[in-house]
C-alpha cells in the first residue's frame, strides 16, 4: 500500500498522522467549560474561608462539581473553590452580572472598554434602583493554541458545554442566595453563550440577559427577559447583519489608513473591521435602552 502512495504520499501521511493525533487529543480533552480552569474573575477571588458557608451549600457544590468534572480530584477541588468563592462574593449582593466577552472569550473587562463602560452604567443604574450589584467576568477560554481550538469547537457547536457550565453556576447562586437576581451579559460571540444559557434557564424568572452585536450566523432565542441590541443607535452593525463586503472594504481601508474618524468604528478579533460593531455607554441608543430595560425589570426594590 505504501508503494502505491509514492514518496509525496508517504511524506503527507507522516505529517498528517501526528497532526491528526494531536488534534484528536486536544478535542478529546475538551472539558465542560474552560471556566472551571480559568475561573470566574473580577473582582479577584481571594483565599477562601469556608467558616461562614453553610454545610448544605458546600455539599451541593461538591455534588455539582462531581457532575461537571468527573473524578479528577484537582479539577473537582478547583470547581468547588470557584463555586464557594462566588457564593461568598455574591452573598452580600442582590444582583450579580456575569459578563461574557467577545472574541476568543479570554478578555477581561478592561480589555473591552466599550462594555466596561456599559457594565459601569448597569452598576450605577442598579444602585439608583436600590440594589447592591456585583460584576463577575466569565472568562470561558484559556489562552494559546489549544484554547483557540477548544473555543472554536465549542462555538461551532453553539456552546453546549460552556453554556451548561455557566447555567449551573448561575443556578447554584440563585438556589442558595434568597431573592438574588442575575444578569447574563455578553458581547459579540459572547452573546451566543449568553443566549444558550438563557434558554437553559428559561424557567428561572430571576435571570435576565443584556446582549450586544450577536454574530450573523447565530439565530438567538430572545426571551422576554432579554435585551438584545444589534445597533448602537448610530448605524447598522455589519457583523450582526452579515454585511461581509462592508467589513472587507472597511478592513482594507483601515490597512491603507483611509478609514476616517467619522466612520462608525468596530472590529472583530482585533483585526477585521466591522462598522457598527461598536457598543459603549456613550451612545444614547445604548444607555437609553439599557436604562429602560433595568427600570422595567428591576424597579420596585424595597
Amino acid at each position: 500500500m505504501l508503494k502505491k502512495l509514492g514518496s509525496p504520499g508517504i511524506a503527507a501521511l507522516l505529517v498528517a498522522v501526528p497532526v491528526l493525533a494531536m488534534l484528536g487529543l486536544i478535542l478529546s480533552n475538551t472539558e465542560v467549560g474552560m471556566a472551571k480552569e480559568i475561573g470566574i474573575q473580577e473582582p479577584d477571588l481571594s483565599a477562601l474561608d469556608y467558616s461562614s458557608v453553610p454545610q448544605s451549600v458546600i455539599d451541593d457544590a461538591v455534588t455539582m462539581a462531581t457532575q461537571m468534572v468527573g473524578d479528577s480530584q484537582e479539577k473537582l477541588q478547583l470547581f468547588v473553590d470557584q463555586l464557594l468563592a462566588t457564593y461568598l462574593e455574591a452573598n452580600d449582593s442582590d444582583v450579580v452580572v456575569f459578563f461574557n466577552s467577545g472574541g476568543w472569550g479570554w478578555n477581561m473587562t478592561e480589555e473591552t472598554p466599550g462594555w466596561s463602560s456599559i457594565l459601569d452604567g448597569i452598576r450605577l443604574q442598579l444602585e439608583k434602583l436600590g440594589y447592591r450589584p456585583l460584576v463577575l467576568n466569565y472568562r470561558r477560554t484559556g489562552g494559546g493554541f489549544t484554547g483557540c481550538i477548544r473555543e472554536f469547537v465549542e462555538g461551532a457547536r453553539r456552546y453546549p458545554n460552556k453554556s451548561r457550565d455557566l447555567a449551573e453556576r448561575v443556578a447554584f447562586l440563585t438556589d442558595h442566595i434568597p431573592d438574588l437576581r442575575v444578569i447574563v451579559a455578553g458581547e459579540s460571540t459572547g452573546t451566543v453563550i449568553s443566549d444558550k444559557t438563557m434558554v437553559i434557564l428559561k424557567d428561572r424568572t430571576e435571570v435576565f440577559s443584556i446582549q450586544t452585536g450577536t454574530p450573523f450566523w447565530h439565530r438567538p432565542v430572545v426571551l422576554e427577559r432579554t435585551l438584545l441590541m444589534n445597533s448602537n443607535g448610530r448605524g447598522v452593525d455589519t457583523f450582526s447583519y452579515g454585511n461581509v463586503p462592508a467589513m472587507v472594504w472597511a478592513t482594507v481601508k483601515g490597512w491603507l489608513g483611509m478609514l476616517g474618524p467619522e466612520e462608525n468604528p468596530g472590529n472583530v478579533l482585533s483585526w477585521l473591521r466591522a462598522p457598527g460593531h461598536d457598543y459603549s455607554w456613550q451612545y444614547p441608543g445604548i444607555h437609553q435602552a439599557v436604562t429602560d430595560f433595568l427600570d422595567a425589570n428591576f424597579r420596585g426594590k424595597d
